[in-house]
């Protein structure tokens, strides 16, 4: 395989320079909270560094301008452009965070070589650095597909700048691991080829397990209990003492990411699996606050989710507990489905829906968190998941002339038979919540619309399990073999 991996030159900060050109050529930072999360290389070369405090920034260099970063719409915007642009040029394009990409050109470099072939040409030269200086081997297939690689990568990363004005670097390699590790080499707006030969040079030049990409947190600290700290290390450590601590599967995963083998594919992203926004903060420590951050997160969520279309069926909320030791990595979820009653409103009545939302997820908060003691958060994050499209029934099939109109208000049609309990606790199960029984007025008007469809020819049919989305006029029209067929799908 021939893939690339493609990484944006500090991406937050080069999107505000082409929303505002004024800020080329001059030290930029990107800042969220009292962090500089980015800052362009005319910051960097004057000493500012990737989440530095503002504060140590500013001592650095007085004059660094600094542009709030907080909302993510406009580099999300941007990132999807510049995954669109190479979804043009290639269909395996996977997206990692906002600013990396993995393609897959292999049929690409195919195609190329089979061109090369027939024209008789049997020279090609090398875009961009060669790792470790090696020289190339024009006899070798392999090398000579890395080298072409090397060429289209180029062609890509010339179209993101001449279509939407951002430079990048770019790894060629024989798989995404490798792609990944060699894609920073040069900086900025270069890109490096990875030759067989030169793979445990880059691995074994690793300074510590963690920088394989694979290899977590969690993880590593787990190999370091071991002795396990460099990739040396974890190519020389025995197989079943590994297996044996971390299973075997993760073992042997891990074992191999080792030796740069990695197999995994190059899968393309599509839409969003999830939409999920975070904040992070010194300290917050009441139900009071952590229910005002639920909600600010919520309101930027549902934007998000009614441009997308689709309806989230399972919300989830994760804390950072303040820890002296474990700073960045003390998370905790819990989630939970969203009851079907909220699900329905999701694009239509969003507003409607951050009151009921704030409950469930506020339940969710007091599973993980003991609020009569005292507590320290140093992050919240609001997660939407389980995507579906919003059903729909297509013209052209029984069920869409049979839709039922939603009656005005007070008009008595449409009658509640279920009473509305389920409001977000993660171990309750909606479908027990909606099977529980009705008021007495419900069931008295029930048997009202039940005299009413024998009536009307309907056979028996108990209401409140009648379909709620057949507009009941209609259904009296059909033939009786129809009305038959369509209860007992409906059941």
């Amino acid at each position: 395989r021939v893939i690339v991996h493609l990484d944006l030159d500090c991406f937050y900060a080069q999107v505000e320079m082409i929303r505002n050109p004024e800020l080329r050529d001059k030290p930029l930072g990107v800042q969220q909270k009292n962090i500089v999360v980015t800052c362009n290389y005319e910051a960097r070369k004057r000493g500012v560094k990737k989440l530095m405090s503002v504060r140590d920034a500013k001592e650095k260099v007085p004059q660094l301008i600094l542009v709030n970063g907080e909302d993510l719409t406009p580099y999300r915007e941007m990132s999807y452009k510049v995954t669109e642009l190479l979804g043009e040029f290639c269909p395996l394009v996977e997206r990692l965070g906002f600013d990396e990409n993995f393609v897959d050109i292999t049929e690409m470099v195919e195609k190329r070589l089979n061109q090369l072939q027939q024209s008789g040409c049997s020279r090609v030269c090398v875009s961009g650095h060669v790792y470790n200086n090696q020289a190339i081997n024009l006899q070798d297939a392999t090398h000579v597909r890395l080298v072409i690689g090397s060429q289209i990568a180029e062609e890509l990363r010339e179209a993101i700048y001449t279509r939407l004005g951002l430079t990048g670097c770019a790894g060629v390699a024989s798989n995404k691991l490798l792609s990944k590790l060699i894609s920073g080499t040069f900086k900025p707006n270069q890109q490096t080829v990875l030759l067989p030969e030169s793979c445990q040079d880059l691995i074994r030049s690793l300074e510590h397990i963690q920088k394989v990409p694979g290899i977590g947190y969690k993880t590593a600290k787990r190999l370091e209990t071991l002795g396990v700290r460099n990739v040396c290390d974890l190519q020389a450590f025995p197989s079943a003492v590994l297996e044996k601590e971390l299973g075997v599967s993760n073992a042997q995963r891990i074992q191999k990411l080792s030796y740069g083998e990695d197999d995994s594919p190059v899968t393309p992203s599509g839409p969003p699996q999830s939409f999920s926004d975070e904040d992070s903060f010194k300290k917050c420590s009441s139900e009071v606050e952590v229910k005002e951050k639920i909600e600010e997160l919520l309101h930027n969520l549902l934007d998000r989710i009614d441009k997308d279309g689709r309806q989230p069926h399972t919300v989830r909320l994760t804390i950072r507990q303040f820890s002296s030791t474990d700073k960045w990595f003390n998370r905790e979820s819990r989630q939970c489905p969203i009851p079907p009653h909220l699900i329905q409103k999701f694009g239509k009545e969003s507003s409607n829906i951050i009151s009921p939302l704030v409950d469930i997820l506020m339940k969710l908060f007091r599973k993980m968190i003991d609020v009569d003691l005292p507590f320290h958060l140093t992050l919240l994050s609001v997660c939407f998941s389980n995507l579906k499209d919003v059903p729909s029934s297509k013209k052209g099939s029984i069920g869409f002339y049979l839709k039922q109109m939603s009656p005005p208000s007070g008009s008595g049609k449409r009658v509640r038979e279920v009473e509305d309990v389920s409001h977000g606790e993660g171990s309750t199960s909606w479908n027990q919540s909606c099977n529980r029984t009705g008021t007495t007025k419900t069931r008295k008007l029930s048997e009202e619309k039940k005299s009413n469809t024998k009536k009307a020819g309907i056979p028996h049919f108990p209401f409140h399990l009648f379909p709620a989305d057949i507009d009941q006029e209609v259904f009296r029209e059909l033939p009786e073999d129809i009305k038959k067929e369509i209860l007992s799908e409906k059941t």
